[in-house]
């Protein structure tokens, strides 16, 4: 593992203050990149999406070319990572022990991680809990997670390796970590962004790369899917085999030819 921390290339030993926003109240935002080979995927579209949420947050907007520093920076200092994550995380920095932000300035941390490549299929559950599509930091990737850390031991529990949560209008929404597709007579649907579901990089190359309508989607309708497959970072497109106690064919023939097109295009262009 390696760590970019505030402009110095660090171990594993790197050290945050105690006092730092992100670690009192969960206030920053972040970003995973997958690594393949060594070589991140989707750099371009991982920044947007720290920017937007940074700002949605009322965080300083970050410095790209600073953060693309780190990036290289790690990267370089680490470079054989046959299949991994990159995490950027940028927080409020030093502040006191309230809500109320300091003027130390924001704290932005790059670490490589190598990972095992998830499975082609999963299992996934639903939660009794709810996403709030109105909340203020809806849409946005913060790193107050524990709601997410909740709800997915509550999925592995079940021998899921997801849970999905609806919103307060009782439409599908998303996972902890991933956007959901299913499919319905031939027709491939995903939430909308009204829902309260995170933008995912990889949700909008599928939409780009193959297409799909975007609607409301009441979660009952969930258990009546001909094939639900998982979009992330480090997912791709994941084939669901069971949704609760329900099974499913998996991979479908839609999700098969979706996973294929995004395996094949993103081979050709690891900056799409």
């Amino acid at each position: 593992m390696r760590i970019w921390l505030n402009g110095t290339l660090q171990d594993d030993q790197a050290v945050v203050s105690p006092l730092d926003h992100g670690l009192t109240t969960g206030d920053g935002v972040f970003e995973t990149i997958k690594i393949v080979d060594g070589r991140p995927f989707a750099v371009t579209r991982h920044l947007q999406r720290l920017v937007r949420s940074a700002v949605g947050l009322g965080l300083p907007e970050p410095d790209v070319a600073y953060v693309e520093e780190g990036i290289a920076t790690v990267v370089k200092a680490d470079p054989d990572i046959p299949f991994g994550r990159l995490r950027i995380t940028y927080t409020g920095g030093v502040s006191p022990l309230s809500s109320d932000r300091g003027t130390s300035g924001p704290t932005i941390v790059v670490a490589s991680d190598p990972i095992k490549r998830p499975g082609p299929v999963s299992a996934i559950v639903t939660v009794p809990w709810i996403r709030n599509e109105r909340s203020a930091v809806a849409g946005l990737k913060t790193t107050s997670y524990a709601e997410n850390v909740r709800a997915l031991a509550f999925a592995k529990e079940r021998g899921a390796s997801e849970a999905i949560f609806a919103n307060t209008l009782g439409n599908l929404c998303e996972g902890t970590g991933a956007n959901i597709f299913c499919v319905y007579g031939g027709e491939l649907v995903t939430p909308t962004l009204e829902s309260g579901a995170l933008a995912g990089v990889t949700r909008a190359l599928v939409l780009e790369w193959y297409g799909a309508t975007e609607r409301d989607v009441p979660l009952a309708q969930l258990f009546e899917a001909d094939e639900i497959f998982l979009t992330s970072t480090t997912r791709d497109v994941q084939a669901i085999q069971r949704v609760d106690d329900r099974d499913l064919p998996a991979p479908g023939p839609i999700t098969a030819e979706v996973a294929k097109t995004f395996a094949e295009r993103s081979a050709k262009d690891s900056n799409p």
